[in-house]
Order: C-alpha cells, then structure tokens, then sequence
C-alpha cells in the first residue's frame, strides 16, 4: 500500500503580471488603487531605464525616488528609506531592481507602517498586521524571487550579520515581471542570481516543508534555469533565455514561499554577512556541496531533482547524479570558487559557528552540525578551478 500524503496548506495571494512589456502597467495599477503619493525604491543601475523612468513619469500623484546603491541591503538603507515613506506619507511603495531593492523596500514597508527597527523585527519583539500602504515589486534581476516573497534579508549595519524574517503581510500585492527589464543585465550578475533561483527552487524539493504544490513549481523552475542560463550569460538580449530565467526566478520565489529554503541559504549568508560578498555568488560558491549532504537523507527527491536538471542515468540512484549536475552547470558558466573571492581558510570554523545559527538549516533534509558545515565550507574550498 502506498503511505498518505503528509498534510499540507497554501495560501499565496499575489497578483502576478509576466510578460514583456509589463512595466507599462503600474501607472494604471496606481491610479486604480487610488495612490497619490508613490516612494520608488529603485536599484542604482537601472533608475535611467527608459521604460522604468516612462512609467513613473505616468504614474499618477506624486512620485518620490529613493536610489538604492550596490551591495546588500542593510539597516542603514532600511532606516533611511523608512524615512522617506514618513516625510511624503506614502501611500504605495514600489520596488525596481534586484532582491536587494526589493528586500530594502519590504523592510522600509514595514518599518514605516509599524515606527519598529528592524532589529526589533528580527528579534521577533514586533506583532505583524496589514499595511494600508500598497506594495508593487517589478524585479529588474532573475534571481531571489523577491517580487513574490514574504521574506526579507537584511545585513545588520553594526554587526555585519544577516537577519532575516518571513510573514504574509510582507508580500507585494502586484508583481510585474517584465523579462526585457533584465536584457541589460551584465553576465556576472545574470550568473549570480540565476544560480540563486536554481537553487532554491531545489531547496524548496528537498526541505522538511516541502509540498506537493511547490515541488510541483520548483520541478519547473529548476528546468528552465538549467536549460536558459547558459545562454543567458552568453548573450544577455537573449529574448527567450532572459524570458525563461525570469520565469525561473517567478517560480523559484512562490516554490521558496510554498516550502523554504534550505542549508545552502544558511551555509552562503554566514559568508556574506562577513565577507559583504553579493547574495547569489555566496550560494553557488557552496550549491554542488550542501546538496552532496543533503543528498544522503533524500535520495529519492535528488534523484527527481537530477532529472529535472536534465543529468543522464548513471545507476547510482543515490541522488549523486544531482550533485554531479550542479557541478556541470557551474563550471559550463565558469562560476568563482570559494578561494577566488577572498575567503580565508582560517575564518572556515567560525563561518560554520554563524551558518549553525541560522534558521534554514534547521529544515533540511539532513540533520546538519558544524562538523558538517566544516566540511561543506572545506569541499567549497578546496577547489582551485571548475
């Protein structure tokens, strides 16, 4: 006899907009929900974009701008951009960029909405409810999944450590995915945040939470990240791979809300945090090597993950050939290693202490210790060239 299903739930409510072009409709969106005063929160590299500038030129009311610079979201950024959403009494907020972007514009959101830091947030002294504020995301990268998620991740601008915290409320109400936003994308940056989406949308498969409904969205997001970022790297006006890889990263974000992430996220953060590395380069420098643990406690899932991934039978049936998978992919697009980035074999220990502290790893698969994060952070280290 076949074993019942565990129980599960979803709830994931999102207005979602995909498709070239799409960008032309905040205006409309705006107006329909009646904003009169709109603060954009806006990625550096893209606030000259023609049709991001277009689109808040049309926007309805008023539109204040506040510029996100490059790297990790942080406290700072959360407190200065809250600031801007109290002194025009902003009515929406609407997310351009990156997850970076888009992490500071739900963190301000909330900070604005409740006058709580959000040191108080992740300290979990803070009670969640429904802001009046509305909240549009329009990802300009293919990567975190932001635009759909309730999830923030923001570096504590006096610690260097990376706190994150999850709730409904959190989410936009309007995502608009508008794949040529991304043509522009350097192949760096289109590497780093479509490795992120592959990964936890593999995460999402293999956790304690995991679901048939997001398991269902992750299959499919695994292949079309593995199938377009190849050739997304390769030719940035790609239409159909940055079309493809934002889909990945559409889907890559409601399969991490269905389910979560996983070790990979708590292994790659304790880095960053650190190192102020950028967030999809920490993940693909320890992907091959989490999911090679991970692997012995759900074999069978890694197996569906390496056919997802498109991995040729090897007879192993031990989940290996998913793990030998993410090692071709990474070296096909020529993914740093550990050592490239500076990382020092010394600071190895106390990076695992950290990642033993975060919340993700506590829902993998395998029942992880430092000993084992050790090991992983040494695998990762210990190779010089892909």
């Amino acid at each position: 006899m076949l074993e019942p299903l565990a129980p599960f739930g979803n709830h994931l409510p999102i207005r979602i907009r995909f498709g070239d072009g799409e960008i032309a409709r905040l205006p409309e969106i705006l107006k329909d929900e009646g904003a009169q005063s709109t603060v954009a929160i806006i990625d550096r590299a893209v606030c000259d974009h023609p049709a991001i500038v277009a689109a808040l030129n049309a926007a309805p009311g008023t539109v204040t701008t506040w510029v996100k610079e490059p790297g990790e979201p942080t406290t700072d950024d959360v407190a200065a951009s809250a600031a801007v959403l109290a002194d025009v009494e902003a009515d929406a907020v609407v997310a351009i960029g990156g997850g970076s972007a888009m992490d500071t514009a739900k963190a301000a959101r909330l900070v604005h909405g409740s006058g709580i830091p959000y040191a108080d947030w992740t300290a979990g002294k803070a009670t969640y409810t429904e802001s009046p504020v509305l909240f549009i995301t329009i990802p300009t990268t293919s990567g975190t999944g932001s635009e759909v998620s309730g999830g923030i991740v923001v570096t504590d601008s006096e610690t260097h450590l990376k706190k994150g915290i999850a709730h409904p409320t959190i989410r936009a109400k309007y995502a608009l995915v508008d794949p040529e936003l991304t043509h522009g994308l350097p192949a760096a940056p289109t590497m780093y945040a479509g490795i992120d989406a592959i990964a936890q949308a593999i995460a999402a498969i293999a956790v304690k939470a995991r679901s048939p409904i997001g398991n269902g969205i992750a299959f499919e997001s695994i292949r079309y990240g593995v199938e377009a970022l190849p050739a997304a790297i390769a030719n940035g006006a790609d239409a159909g791979a940055r079309s493809r890889m934002a889909a990945c990263s559409l889907l890559g974000g409601l399969c991490m809300n269905i389910s979560d992430c996983g070790s990979e996220h708590s292994i790659a953060q304790a880095i960053g945090g650190k190192y102020g590395l950028p967030h999809g380069l920490t993940i693909g420098l320890v992907m091959a090597e989490t999911m090679d643990i991970d692997r012995t406690a759900e074999p069978e899932l890694f197996e569906r993950i390496a056919d997802a991934m498109g991995a040729p039978e090897d007879g192993t049936k031990d989940g290996s050939r998913a793990v030998t998978a993410a090692k071709a992919l990474l070296k096909e697009i020529g993914f740093p290693t550990l050592r490239s980035t500076g990382v020092q074999e010394e600071d190895l220990p106390a990076l695992a202490e950290a990642a033993m502290d975060d919340y993700f790893i506590t829902v993998a698969p395998h029942a992880w210790t430092a000993d084992d994060v050790l090991r992983c952070y040494q695998a990762a280290w210990a190779i010089e060239e892909r």
